[in-house]
């Protein structure tokens, strides 16, 4: 395995660096536009690879795919508009950080925890490919439905302040996830316009129900509710913020091994790994209620992780041609261009190429932590720009993400739809995030149980499919101690708001006698 040392100097020849430093940056500014997932900017890219060495071609794809899932954190911190899916869970704490004047320090964070989930991450990639890739085949319909169980376990404590409403608005985001076509049967569902034909794409959700209200909340002025409070950027030394990060190591190391985990099962993705991240962060800290009003460990824990992930996603994928997420779907693609074609003899014929595609992986990891703190320092500017002007940006960049990922205009007319919608939910108490986690672990709940049910109706049934097997039985363990878990601290919390306001009443009668 000592191996990839030998190609790491490949990685520094003038071409490959460049090509290195140019990707990294790029995946950042990128990363940072919303609309332009990791997905999107690496398929964009493939079509400069054409006419570049295999390994060349490899490395830039590869500095997008890393720098593009970390950049998506800027905008979220900035201006609560996640970059990605993956950068959901970092709206919650990183944009109250960012308005309490700890702009700068959430930015810090985020790269510095990418950093550490990400080189944990591709050390797993070089270290353990052969044996994971082995387990990663076991994930079955049956298991990947689990895996979206849980993620939908942890909908309730999303961004709310309300358990209830954060229920409702997932599983209106599940609701929303059915309408277009049966994933298996191909039987058309809650069609109300050719505009809903082809379902509702996750970009369009992504962008409309965070960028729209966004917007909307620009245009209100600062006196009235709802609208847009400005900050300034605080001056801040990055010896400071390692040492804050350090000292949350349990967010770091929590957030990391989640990252790996979920990065090694085909088709989950950086969302679910920061979300599942941020959720056991929340419920393993002592001051649960600080989580979602400005909690760094938030924002380490769901950067470590979606950065965690990026290096196992492709063990599945340069081992038995499975990607583990849509991102490396189409780095599968990028593969096949070259002549390469992913299975057990990849290492061994063409060795020299894929260990330097996997070592400037690593060597990106720092790029994108040096130029990701560089770039925070000048992200004053963008709170520097007039509110009517930002809104404005913001929504031609919506528009223009919006419509890039299938040259639709009904996409567009739908993200418009349901930004508004979520403008107003939002002044009942409604927050995005739940509505867009339900929208994404619909179609993977519901095609991996189609899917499981087919397999068990020719099988043993029902029953023995989805609930036999230690790794069934492991993930129902695991979803049946998140929800008792999750009940039993919102009792708990009812209870200790109880006592607060019995206190604050006894006082207060106290006082009046007085």
């Amino acid at each position: 395995m000592l191996e990839f040392l030998q190609y790491l100097p490949d990685v520094f020849t003038p071409w490959n660096f460049l090509v290195l430093v140019l990707g990294t940056v790029g995946g950042l500014i990128l990363g940072a536009t919303p609309g332009l997932s990791p997905t999107m900017a690496v398929a964009l890219l493939i079509p400069f690879t054409f006419h570049m060495e295999p390994a060349t071609g490899l490395i830039l794809l590869g500095a997008a795919y890393t720098a593009t899932v970390a950049g998506g954190a800027v905008s979220a911190i900035l201006l609560s508009i996640p970059g990605a899916p993956a950068n959901i869970a970092t709206t919650l704490d990183g944009n109250p950080l960012a308005k309490q004047g700890k702009a700068t320090a959430a930015l810090h964070y985020c790269f510095l925890a990418s950093f550490v989930g990400g080189v944990l991450g591709v050390l797993v990639l070089i270290f353990f490919t052969p044996t994971l890739s082995q387990w990663a085949l076991g994930f079955g319909p049956s298991h990947l439905f689990w895996v979206a169980i849980l993620g939908v376990t942890v909908i309730g404590s999303l961004g709310s302040g309300s358990v209830v409403k954060g229920l409702f608005a997932g599983f209106v985001g599940l609701w929303v996830s059915t309408i277009g076509y049966d994933p298996v049967l191909g039987v058309e569902r809650f069609n109300y316009s050719e505009h809903l034909g082809g379902g509702i794409n996750i970009i369009a959700a992504l962008v409309g129900l965070f960028a729209i209200p966004q917007v909307l909340s620009m245009l209100t002025p600062q006196d009235l509710p709802g609208g847009v409070t400005k900050f300034a950027m605080e001056a801040q030394s990055i010896g400071m913020s390692i040492r804050d990060t350090l000292v949350r190591w349990k967010a770091l190391v929590v957030g990391s091994i989640i990252g790996v985990v979920v990065g090694l099962i085909p088709g989950a993705g950086g969302q679910i790994a920061g979300l599942v991240s941020y959720d056991q962060t929340k419920k393993m800290s002592r001051d649960k209620a600080k989580f979602g009003k400005g909690e760094p460990a938030g924002v380490i824990a769901a950067e470590s992780a979606n950065n965690a992930m990026v290096g196992p996603s492709l063990v599945p994928l340069l081992t038995l041609s499975v990607p583990g997420s849509p991102t490396a779907a189409v780095l599968l693609g990028g593969l096949l261009i070259h002549g390469l074609f992913p299975g057990p003899a990849l290492f061994v014929d063409h060795g020299p190429v894929v260990w330097t595609f996997i070592n400037s992986l690593l060597v990106g990891q720092l790029l994108m932590c040096v130029f990701g703190i560089m770039i925070s320092r000048y992200s004053r500017f963008v709170m520097d720009i007039p509110e009517y002007y930002m809104a404005a940006a913001i929504t031609v960049l919506a528009v223009f993400g919006t419509f890039s990922v299938q040259n639709s205009f009904s996409d567009v007319f739908v993200m418009m739809g349901l930004g508004i919608t979520m403008y107003f939910a939002s002044k009942i108490g409604f927050s995005p995030s739940p509505v867009v986690l339900g929208i994404i672990l619909g179609p993977i709940a519901e095609t991996n149980f189609l899917q499981g049910q087919i397999i068990a109706q020719v099988g043993d049934g029902m029953v023995p499919y989805f609930f036999g097997g230690a790794l069934n039985i492991t993930l129902v363990t695991i979803v049946v101690l998140s929800v008792v878990y999750s009940v039993i601290s919102e009792m708990k919390a009812k209870r200790q708001q109880r006592a607060a306001q019995q206190a604050d009443d006894d006082g207060y009668v106290v006082e009046k006698e007085a």
